[in-house]
Formats: structure tokens, C-alpha cells, sequence
């Protein structure tokens, strides 16, 4: 157990201090950090600063700025769908097929419908999912990696026969099998079944830096405190491991908008749901690419727009968590200078 050193008193040899002025007391377990140190908050420090860090990320790599600006495009379409497209998208109200044209930019589908609206009311249930999916699958895979690591033992051996047995399992066959199973399923239910099988490899990620931490000084001063376990994962571990986290959130929402759409494509989402998966969906049904090519190419390209979004993002994050990508860019730039 670590022993707390009592102060010397004011004046006495090798106290440092002055009379009437205060000596610290330290933990030699917690690597020689003074008390009146804010011990607790070392990992919300540690969390503020990347996050610092990723913003200038963002803004200093040019692919990662231009992630951001396609999200943020994403995200004001999806929140004002009704300012951009004026017509109901499900709406069956004009002829079959019609063109180009002011009133219809992208022409009508089989049914009539305006297609302009059913690109842009269709981005909202995409992005709903993608970032229900990010942030639960990441907030479950952060639980189990991180407790897994500290916890160890039993916890650690429970806890890695679950998301063993979930990597080993191909994903998109087994959504495929539970889509079936929940056919017409809406966007909760995709939100829902997406997330239960596609924490497992984050997990994985997060459990191996969670060992790398298990040690440091500040959790050690944080057990000799007497913090429950709770605390240290919650407070001190994970505020730390931001730029990994966030790096995850991309990931899962990433692969939320290609899995979600694959199953909408072959007829496993809700048909009645307007999104850019459904409209292929429907495309397909009708042969649309013969006669109607804009119904399949729009929607496409606005599902790769938002993957390639979410993974020009990740290069910022992948700089930010892994320090051997910064010297590198870093002497590139130098030499750069140099020759110019």
C-alpha cells in the first residue's frame, strides 16, 4: 500500500518552505504527483487537448477539411430537407418518367415522383443511421474494450469470448439473415440490429490501448485515492483515448451507411421508408437504368459522397493516433521548404 509522507514543519531542514507556507503531500505510488494536483481531472485534461488537437487536424489536412464540408452539407440537408425539395417525395402526382427540366431537376421515377425529393428527403434516415449506429456501436465497444483491459481476469476472459465470437462471424451475412427475419424493418429497427453486431472489431481496438494505459501513474494515483473502477474507466480512461474514439465513431458510421443501404437495396429495409437505398431499390425493380439512369446514379453517388465523408475524416484522426504518420508529414513539409 502507498504512504502518504507527512509535511516537514515550517522551517525545518529540507522542508522547502517558509514559515507558515503549506508542503503538499505526496503519493510515491502515483509517481511522485502533489495532492493539490487535480488528480481526477487528468483525463479531462488529457480529452481537451485532443479534441484541441483534432480541430487543428482538421483544418491543417486538406482532405480532412473537405470530409468536414461534405458532412456538414449532409447534415444541413438532412435537417432542412423541406427547404430545398418542395414536393412530397412519395407523392405520385406527375407523368412516368418525365426529364430534366426547372420544376423536376432530376426528372420523375416510375411512379411519378419527384425524384430531387426523394434525393433530399432520403439523406435524413441515411444520416439517422449512420450516426445512431456511430455513436451506439462505439459507446458499446468503449464499455466492453476498456473494461475488458482494466478489469482483467475473469471480466477480460468473458468479455473477448464475445467479441471473438462476433469477429469470426461475417457481418454483412449475418444482417442479411436478421434482415430477413425482420423484413420491412424502419430505421430504428436497422439502427438496432446494425449496432448489436458491429461493435466487436472496435472493441478489439479500443481494449488494446486500454492495456497500454492500465499502468500509468495517474490510474495508480486514482486507485490509491480509493475510486471505484466505474470512475477510472468513465473519468480517467477513456477521456484520453478521444482521438481513437472518435477515429471508431467514422469507422461504425461509416460502414452503417454502406450496410444500411446494401440491405435496403436488396429489399430487406422498409420499401415505404424514402432513402437513397430504397430509391435503388426501387430503381432496380423498375429497370430504371435503361430508361431512367439519374434514378441509380444520384443516389449512388450521394452514398459514396457521405462514406468518402466519413472515412477523409479519418485521415485527421488516423494522424492524431498514430505519431508516427506526423514526423513524417513533418519532414515532408520541411524538405519542402527547403527546396523552395
Amino acid at each position: 500500500m502507498a504512504m502518504l509522507r507527512a509535511p516537514r514543519g515550517p522551517g525545518e531542514p529540507g522542508s522547502g518552505t517558509e514559515p507558515g507556507q503549506l508542503t503538499p503531500l505526496v503519493i510515491p505510488g502515483a509517481g511522485g504527483l502533489p495532492t493539490g494536483l487535480p488528480l481526477a481531472g487528468r483525463g479531462g485534461i488529457a480529452g481537451a487537448r485532443a479534441l484541441r488537437r483534432m480541430a487543428r487536424a482538421i483544418t491543417s489536412n486538406r482532405k480532412a477539411t473537405a470530409g468536414m464540408v461534405l458532412l456538414v452539407f449532409f447534415i444541413l440537408v438532412g435537417l432542412f430537407p423541406g427547404v430545398i425539395a418542395h414536393d412530397d417525395p412519395n407523392a405520385e402526382t406527375y407523368r412516368r418518367f418525365m426529364g430534366l427540366s426547372l420544376h423536376h431537376l432530376l426528372g420523375t421515377t416510375a411512379l411519378g415522383q419527384d425524384m430531387f425529393a426523394q434525393v433530399v428527403w432520403g439523406a435524413r434516415p441515411v444520416l439517422l443511421i449512420a450516426f445512431g449506429v456511430g455513436v451506439g456501436a462505439t459507446v458499446i465497444a468503449m464499455l466492453i474494450g476498456v473494461a475488458s483491459a482494466y478489469l482483467g481476469g475473469v471480466w477480460d476472459g468473458g468479455l473477448s469470448v464475445i467479441t471473438d465470437v462476433l469477429l469470426v462471424i461475417p457481418l454483412f451475412p449475418l444482417l442479411i439473415v436478421i434482415g430477413s427475419y425482420l423484413h420491412g424493418a424502419g430505421t430504428l429497427v436497422m439502427i438496432a440490429v446494425i449496432t448489436a453486431t458491429g461493435w466487436s472489431y472496435t472493441a478489439r481496438q479500443l481494449r488494446a490501448q486500454a492495456l497500454s494505459l492500465r499502468n500509468r501513474d495517474f490510474l495508480e494515483a486514482a486507485r490509491v485515492r480509493g475510486e471505484r473502477s466505474l470512475y477510472i474507466i468513465v473519468v480517467e480512461i477513456i477521456p484520453t483515448m478521444t482521438s481513437l474514439i472518435v477515429a471508431s465513431f467514422l469507422t461504425n458510421a461509416l460502414y452503417a451507411v454502406l450496410f444500411s443501404s446494401s440491405l435496403q437495396f436488396i429489399g430487406l429495409g422498409d420499401p415505404n421508408v424514402t432513402s437513397w437505398g430504397t430509391m435503388l431499390y426501387w430503381a432496380q425493380n423498375n429497370e430504371a437504368f435503361q430508361v431512367a439512369p439519374l434514378w441509380i446514379i444520384v443516389p449512388g453517388l450521394c452514398i459514396v459522397s457521405l462514406g468518402a465523408a466519413f472515412a477523409l475524416l479519418n485521415y485527421a484522426f488516423d494522424e492524431i493516433g498514430n505519431p508516427a504518420l506526423r514526423p513524417v508529414r513533418s519532414m515532408r513539409g520541411n524538405r519542402v521548404k527547403r527546396s523552395g
